[in-house]
């Protein structure tokens, strides 16, 4: 039995990954298969018990390859950013770069974490997101998916970074307009039912969401009816909430949620027989961009 839930996840998919397949041996153990699982699903080398010790050099010799190369690929990634700034700051304002040597060692630490980061989702994010609507599918429970699905979606973006910050300038926003109150716990009460408000609308879209996959409905019309909900929300609320709103939908969809929140419509997907993941396991994020703003504008209607 692999207690590991991660290990038993990756166990599960092995229809859409043949090559998942568990070792089982009485002197191999459940973490073990668990390594052996990543490996042959990801590409990405693990010790094993009992290697010898060229093997193990081998192995470590070819992880380093590997995150020399998603370095390089961050590094790639950044260029044009670096490019774009160094030549405003050269050829436009005409000014020296100051203090370049901060700036050289703030931008290789921004590519390492996001090499660490993309490598992160690789083998952690992803399959668990995968794994856990791949059991759940197989449960059989509409109940435990949907539920899965909602705490999903409103637990990712209660702890969404930027959906934090935005909140917090909203709420130092509003108060500085005479919306509310002129003090921290009143800024503090707004922002924190702003998060929530949005937290709550990104689960019920993923509810909405995951009921389009499993009954097959177009995707096109969810999304023409939810933006016609947008516009007439934008009608009647009040002015001053519209535009936060509308950045709420764009927030949300950042550096916590996307990877779970995929991983999860894809997985879904590829567990349902009848259904293709690039058809029907996408289209999650879009539902999680829309519903916001029309539950924050609800939001300003009520306060």
């Amino acid at each position: 039995m692999i207690w590991h839930p991660v290990a038993r996840a990756w166990a599960a998919r092995a229809k859409v990954c043949p090559q998942s397949s568990t070792i089982r041996s009485p002197k191999v153990s459940a973490k073990f298969s668990y390594a052996v699982i990543l490996d042959r699903c990801t590409g990405y080398a693990r010790s094993a018990v009992g290697e010898s010790a060229p093997a193990m050099r081998r192995r470590t010799a070819l992880v380093a390859a590997q995150i020399a190369s998603a370095l390089a690929e961050s590094l790639r990634d950044l260029a044009p950013i670096v490019v774009v700034i160094a030549g405003f700051q050269l050829l436009v304002l005409r000014e020296p770069i100051a203090d370049f040597a901060s700036l050289l060692m703030g931008v290789g630490m921004v590519a390492l974490g996001l090499t660490l980061f993309v490598q992160g989702l690789k083998l952690g994010l992803f399959p668990l997101g995968e794994g856990m609507a791949w059991n759940l599918a197989r449960k059989g429970s509409l109940f435990w998916l949907l539920a899965f699905a909602f705490s999903l979606g409103f637990g990712t973006t209660v702890a969404e970074p930027a959906l934090i910050a935005v909140a917090d300038e909203a709420a130092t926003a509003a108060a500085d307009g005479g919306v509310i109150a002129v003090s921290a716990a009143a800024r503090e009460t707004y922002a924190l039912g702003l998060r929530l408000t949005v937290a709550l609308a990104v689960g019920v879209a993923l509810v909405v969401g995951v009921l389009r996959i499993l009954r097959g409905w177009p995707i096109q019309y969810l999304i023409i009816g939810g933006y016609a909900g947008v516009v007439l929300m934008t009608a009647v609320a009040p002015p001053e909430i519209v535009g936060i709103a509308y950045d709420s939908g764009g927030v949300t969809t950042s550096t916590i949620t996307v990877p779970l929140v995929t991983a999860l419509g894809v997985g879904l997907a590829s567990s349902i027989e009848g259904r293709n993941p690039m058809v029907d396991g996408f289209g999650l994020i879009a539902f999680a961009s829309l519903t916001p703003m029309i539950f924050v504008m609800g939001y300003g209607m009520l306060i």
